[in-house]
C-alpha cells in the first residue's frame, strides 16, 4: 500500500529526477501544514509537492489553499529556499482567503531544484518512508534554508519549532519515518474494534490468528475490515519474522496466553514503541512472574509491556476499551506523560 506520504516524495524525486534521461521538470516546492488552528482539515506534517506549471500530488486543505497556492506559484512567487505563509485569519500572503471551517493554516513552503544535494535529502526521506529507521528532519527558514536528517526515535510531535535568540522560529523539526503500525496477536471483539478505530487514525493494521476455530468463525461472519490485513499464523512467529519496527504498536487482547505471552516475549525483543496485553491487574501480576519464570523475561523487559493495557476510562465494552488502548497509543506516540493528560 503506499500512503499519501510516500506518493508525495515519489512524485517528487520523478520530477526533480526522472528515468530514461528525459529533463527535470524542476524547480519543484514542498509544502509542509506546519499548525493548525480552529477546525482545520489537515494535521501538522502533511505534504504536497507542486511544480510551476500546477500540477501537484498531496494536499493541505482539500481545495481553497491549493488554489490558492498553485495560482501564486504560476506567478513566480515562493523564490525562497523555505519561508512559512499562513492562510485564514490574519493571513499574510493568503490574507483573501477564508477556510471554509473557519481556522487558520500556517504552511512551510520549500524551493528544491535538481541538484544532487536536493535530491539526496528527497530520496533519504523516500527511504525513511519506505523502512524503519525513523528521521528528523530540520529545515531553517534564514540564509540559504539548510536542511539536514539525523537518526530519531519517531515519537513525539510530528512538528516542533526551532527558537532563535528572540524567541522567534527560525526554523522547524519535522519527523519522517514509516507509517505506524498496529499489529493485533489475535482475533477478538476488542481486537475488531481496535482495527477499526486504528483504521480511522491511518495506521497500518496488521491481525495475526492461528486458531482454526477463531478464523472459521471470523470467515463464517465475513468479518475482514477494510483497511486490516489478516495473516493466519502466530503472532510471535510474524513478530520474529521481522513484521515489528519502530514504529509498531504490538497489541494483545484474547486472554488466551498460548497467544498473548508467545506474542509478549518476542515482542520484547524487538523496537516496538508499544508493547501491551489485556488483563486485570491480578491477571497483569501473574502473567509477569509467567513471563520472568517460563519465558525467561527480564525486569527490564517486562516493564516495557504496559499491563493492564490502556489509558484507565473506567472501559466495560469491546469498543470502550479499545478506545482506551488506542487512546493510550496516540498518548505514547505524541510523546505525551501520563501526567500531562
Amino acid at each position: 500500500m503506499q500512503y499519501l506520504d510516500l506518493e508525495v516524495i515519489h512524485q517528487a524525486i520523478d520530477w526533480l529526477a526522472p528515468a530514461d534521461g528525459e529533463p527535470s521538470a524542476g524547480p519543484i516546492w514542498l509544502c509542509t501544514v506546519l499548525a493548525t488552528f480552529g477546525s482545520s482539515p489537515r494535521e501538522p506534517g502533511t505534504w504536497l509537492v507542486a511544480r510551476a506549471d500546477g500540477q501537484h500530488r498531496g494536499s493541505l486543505s482539500g481545495g481553497c489553499v491549493e488554489e490558492d497556492f498553485l495560482a501564486r506559484l504560476a506567478d513566480g512567487e515562493f523564490t525562497a529556499p523555505a519561508q512559512v505563509i499562513r492562510y485564514g485569519e490574519g493571513g499574510h500572503q493568503g490574507a483573501g482567503i477564508a477556510l471554509p471551517c473557519g481556522g487558520i493554516l500556517d504552511v512551510l513552503v520549500e524551493r528544491f531544484t535538481a541538484c544532487d544535494a536536493d535530491i539526496a535529502h528527497l530520496e533519504a526521506l523516500r527511504a525513511a518512508l519506505e523502512g524503519q529507521t525513523p528521521r528528523l528532519r530540520q529545515v531553517m527558514l534564514e540564509g540559504d534554508g539548510a536542511r539536514t536528517l539525523q537518526h530519531d526515535s519517531g515519537l513525539g510531535e510530528r512538528v516542533e519549532p526551532l527558537k532563535g535568540h528572540a524567541g522567534e522560529a527560525c526554523g522547524y523539526q519535522l519527523r519522517v519515518g514509516p507509517v505506524a503500525r498496529l499489529l493485533l496477536a489475535g482475533l477478538s471483539p476488542v481486537a475488531e474494534a481496535c482495527a477499526a478505530f486504528a483504521v480511522s487514525l491511518g495506521f497500518e493494521v496488521i491481525i495475526c490468528e492461528p486458531r482454526e476455530e477463531v478464523l472459521a468463525d471470523w470467515d463464517a461472519r465475513k468479518a475482514p475490515l477494510e483497511g486490516v490485513s489478516l495473516r493466519r499464523e502466530l503472532p510471535s512467529r510474524f513478530i520474529a519474522a521481522g513484521g515489528c519496527h519502530a514504529a509498531t504498536a504490538v497489541v494483545a487482547l484474547t486472554h488466551d496466553p498460548r497467544i498473548d505471552d508467545l506474542a509478549m516475549i518476542e515482542a520484547v525483543r524487538q523496537p516496538a514503541f508499544y508493547i501491551g496485553v489485556m488483563g486485570s491487574l491480578r491477571t497483569s501480576t501473574a502473567r509477569a512472574e509467567r513471563l520472568a519464570r517460563s519465558g525467561g523475561l527480564s525486569a527490564e523487559e517486562i516493564a516495557r509491556i504496559v499491563m493492564p493495557i490502556g489509558l484507565n476510562l473506567g472501559s466495560k465494552t469491546p469498543a470502550e476499551i479499545a478506545l482506551a488502548v488506542m487512546a493510550d497509543i496516540v498518548r505514547i506516540r505524541r510523546g505525551r506523560a501520563r501526567e500531562s493528560l
